[in-house]
């Protein structure tokens, strides 16, 4: 699922004008879309009392569109039209919109009026995506009011919450508050990135007319589980355990075996048919999971112990010594097959190339320690960082924390909207190297898609197990647990924003 600037969504709606369909379908199409959403989420309509906002541009274009299907379609109980400008300000397909309505019988007034306080659904319709700056004067002034002066009415915002930047994570202001936003063709960039998608309540991507193909370009995107179809497919019945990989860990050190343990045990519970755990850690450390082969770490031997196996992961509890940095070299160099670097392997001067597979999981400290930017650098642009950090080193990046990142060597960059502050414990980043080593280690030819399904199932199983145990209660082993049944919920799941 695509993820679209304002000026990107714009070129679309351009383009589908070129090829036929004229702004004033568009704007009816997305009226259509919101009108379904309200009658399927808040029927019956004809017993709601509605207050629909607009303004001056498209999105009250798209809001009068609105009313006028719900007065011609559903006769609500009380039906109030308040447009934040003078009509003689609309241009264009808004101005069209504002005389049909007036056509079909519907009123509109400047201001809200006092009955409208017991509005008990709101349509915000002040502000849509062409939004530069805060908001101001008359579009403010409603923002607040849909943010304190209606306690009984839901709120449904017309393609983005009014007042919220497009293209942005961070707020440039005041915006309304949503209880659910229904947004067209694709997500904009302020839907899928934090905080701002904490703030659109129920995503739903409606399309109204534009062709598929005239997203294709763009390299933003949401993860979802259409992102990977090929690791949701069903095991071949002749599989075995060499069908499925091998993958190796280098992991865990004295005090830090269970970084080990969670690493091999997620690899495992994802599907990978062998695992093999090299580790500092004391002989015994993987006692309670006797599915796991053990074997000492030393930089001499690593070589013999890399050979046959699918995948290598390394860093959860390593420690880092200079041992740690010239092993890390040593097989970056020397080692074909897929590598998963995490916590202590990963140091600065980590390249790839664009033959092989090499995967960085940082959290936004072990990125700033890659980059020699601050932390808080990293998290102010956290899709610029990702991206250029991939793109310059050929490597694929999964920057983590909230909507994590994952940053492939092209320039694309996915967002996965999974995970829950639960899953903020020691423990959770060593489950998700297993994870993508378990998957890549059973998908080495599709490398992407098995990281995109690692990130975005451990971030499902972590809301998963925070819904059982709370999110105090949660510690990383849940997410193992968990896994069973993240992966029965993504294998029948909806696109999910």
């Amino acid at each position: 699922m695509k993820v679209l600037t304002a000026s990107e969504m714009r070129e679309v709606d351009r383009r589908t004008g070129e090829r036929g369909i004229p702004g004033l379908v568009l704007m009816e199409n997305a009226a259509h879309r919101v009108v379904e959403f309200l009658g399927e989420r808040y029927a019956p309509l004809a017993a709601q009392r509605i207050l629909v906002i607009c303004g001056k541009g498209n999105n009250g274009g798209d809001g009068l569109a609105i009313a006028r299907q719900l007065h011609v379609r559903f006769q609500p109980a009380d039906l109030w039209v308040v447009l934040l400008a003078d009509p003689s300000e609309l241009a264009g397909d808004a101005a069209a919109n504002y005389r049909m309505l007036l056509a079909a019988g519907g009123a509109v007034q400047r201001a809200i009026p006092p009955a409208a306080r017991f509005a008990t659904l709101i349509v915000d319709a002040i502000l849509g995506t062409g939004t530069n700056g805060p908001a101001r004067g008359a579009a403010l002034g409603a923002i607040r009011e849909i943010d304190s002066g209606f306690p009984l009415a839901k709120v449904v915002a017309v393609d983005i919450p009014s007042g919220m930047p497009s293209d942005s994570g961070e707020p440039a202001g005041e915006c309304a508050r949503a209880d659910a936003t229904v947004t067209f063709t694709a997500p904009k960039v302020a839907h899928a990135l934090a905080p701002n998608c904490d703030r659109v309540g129920e995503l739903v991507v409606a399309p109204i007319g534009s062709a598929p193909d005239l997203l294709e370009d763009f390299k933003l995107e949401l993860v979802t589980p259409a992102t990977f179809p090929k690791v949701l497919e069903p095991r071949p019945r002749s599989g075995h355990k060499g069908t499925f990989g091998h993958a190796l860990m280098a992991a865990g050190s004295p005090g830090k075996s269970g970084a080990a343990v969670l690493c091999g045990l997620a690899a495992l519970r994802v599907g990978a048919g062998l695992v093999t755990v090299a580790s500092h850690a004391a002989p015994g450390f993987a006692a309670e999971v006797p599915e796991l082969m053990t074997e000492p770490l030393a930089n001499e031997s690593f070589p013999a112990l890399a050979r046959g196996k699918t995948v290598i992961a390394m860093g959860p509890g390593l420690g880092q010594s200079e041992e740690t940095k010239a092993l890390v070299a040593a097989v970056l160099a020397d080692c074909e097959q897929p590598v998963v670097l995490d916590a202590d392997a990963l140091t600065p001067g980590i390249r790839g190339d664009s033959a092989r597979v090499r995967v960085l999981t940082p959290h936004p400290g072990e990125m700033a320690r890659l980059t020699g930017k601050s932390t808080a650098e990293i998290q102010s642009s956290r899709v610029d960082s990702a991206r250029s950090f991939a793109c310059a080193n050929q490597v694929t990046l999964v920057l983590k924390g909230q909507r994590t990142l994952i940053a492939f060597s092209d320039g694309r960059v996915w967002i996965n909207p999974t995970g829950t502050p639960a899953m903020g414990k020691g423990g959770s980043g060593d489950v998700l190297t297993g994870l993508i080593a378990g998957l890549v280690a059973q998908f080495p030819d599709d490398p992407d898609q098995a990281v995109a399904a690692a990130v975005y199932l451990h971030g499902l199983a972590g809301e998963l197990a925070a819904g059982a145990l709370g999110e105090k209660g949660l510690i990383a082993r849940d997410l193992v647990g968990y896994l069973p049944a993240a992966w029965e919920k993504c294998a029948g799941l909806p696109h999910r924003v």
